[in-house]
């Protein structure tokens, strides 16, 4: 069976080796000025680089996409219908109703559509990781061939049967996930410190909140932008964490002791419970990973993100246990930290009193509402060109620590056995 794969990125690249190395014939294509460069890359891997996505579609028998979510309707236009009688036809995209309304555009209607999304980086193996697979429209056989195909990989293949419920829980664990990431690293921008520097972002739950925020940081600010923007179920999710974060901002410089105690009690019983057991993360192995030179005396802390967080999902209803379905390191990280405060007595009280009485911690949390304010609005306007601008800001102020930070989280979602 001949594969091909339409943009050979990193994603690209990781999966034409894959299919490659199991034994697949293996096409791809990509720019015109990035071909010598990536024959000279994927030919010694048996990869055939052809002139272009044509040239790819009229020749496989399945062909994955592997472009931008806010290009695929572009490059589907340009390809699409080039593509062999019969073939199936899929997309690596994080957000499906972009890819499957092109693919419905630009596709000949004998053209079976399987989709496909895994939920890792390319510097991840696929192996073990989750990979979602959606039977869109398919035959049986071309169905059982793409999965035949997808399990050369090594990953643990989930299949949800509708896209529209794919988009839903990711937005959730990524759009909604890497805002309030990608807000603590604007508000520490903003307020020009490094949190690592500071007493009150020391201990096991800060680590996971710095180390998480770096990796966010290093990577290229298309990728979350697609998934926020793209996605119409995150626009809702991202809507309702900012909501929730105003209202307790609100309630803590108000010091309504009462109404916010009551607010958290509400969404800690809704989604924390005594018998789940063990919790996600190990504190021991968290506490591990500071990025401080020297470790000072721990400092109290709001930590209105998370409880911010907390609130948005019992407000929307959502249970992020049902969504680890589609579980990325991030998510499950952010879910374990956020569980870790609520389900231990003592922290979520320390944190409770810090962010209603503390005055010192105040000024931060005045930077992080701001902060979730302009990602929130960015994200409402449907504004890519000004997200890509405000992560790039925010990335040039960390500077040649994103990757020593990437692979300090490497490490850390190793050691918490997250990969």
């Amino acid at each position: 069976m001949d594969v091909g794969i339409i943009g050979l990125g990193d994603m690209g690249k990781l999966y034409a080796k894959c299919f490659a190395k199991a034994g697949y014939h293996v096409y791809g294509s990509d720019l015109p000025q990035f071909r010598e460069r990536l024959k000279e890359e994927l030919e010694p891997f048996g990869i055939a680089v052809l002139e272009d996505g044509h040239a790819v579609s009229r020749r496989c028998d399945v062909i994955i996409y592997a472009v931008e979510a806010e290009k695929i309707a572009e490059v589907l236009s340009q390809y699409g219908s080039s593509t062999k009688f019969g073939a199936i036809v899929g997309g690596q995209t994080s957000i499906k109703h972009p890819e499957i309304a092109a693919f419905e555009r630009y596709l000949p209607a004998d053209v079976n559509i399987v989709t496909c999304h895994s939920l890792h980086g390319p510097a991840f193996d696929p192996v073990g990781q989750t990979l979602i697979i959606i039977p869109h429209r398919t035959t049986k056989e071309a169905y059982q061939r793409m999965t035949d195909l997808l399990s050369s990989l090594g990953s643990d293949m989930v299949e949800i049967p509708d896209f529209h419920v794919h988009d839903q829980i990711v937005a959730d664990t990524q759009a909604a996930t890497h805002v309030g990431f990608e807000s603590m690293g604007t508000a520490w921008k903003e307020a020009g410190f490094f949190p690592w520097e500071n007493d009150s972002y020391i201990g096991g739950i800060d680590n996971v909140k710095i180390l998480t925020t770096l990796r966010i940081f290093s990577y290229k600010a298309h990728i979350y932008g697609g998934l926020a923007i793209l996605n119409p179920y995150a626009r809702q999710q991202v809507k309702r964490y900012a909501q929730s974060e105003s209202e307790l901002f609100k309630l803590m410089i108000m010091e309504e002791e009462a109404q916010f105690r009551t607010r958290l009690y509400k969404a800690r019983d809704f989604i924390f419970h005594e018998d789940q057991k063990p919790l996600l993360l190990d504190d021991k192995v968290m506490k591990e990973f500071s990025l401080a030179g020297s470790p000072g005396t721990r400092k109290p802390n709001s930590h209105l993100s998370l409880l911010s967080m907390a609130d948005a999902w019992y407000s929307l209803g959502v249970n992020p246990y049902d969504n680890l379905i589609c579980q990325t390191p991030p998510f499950k990280l952010r879910l374990g930290i956020v569980e870790y405060l609520f389900r231990n007595e003592e922290l979520l009280e320390e944190s409770i009193t810090a962010a209603l009485y503390d005055k010192k911690i105040r000024a931060d949390d005045l930077e992080f509402h701001s902060a979730v304010r302009e990602w929130s609005s960015i994200i409402g306007y449907g504004d890519m060109e000004g997200y890509k601008q405000h992560f790039e800001q925010t990335k040039q102020f960390f500077g040649d620590r994103l990757e020593q930070g990437r692979q300090q989280s490497t490490e850390m979602i190793r050691r918490l056995n997250m990969d």
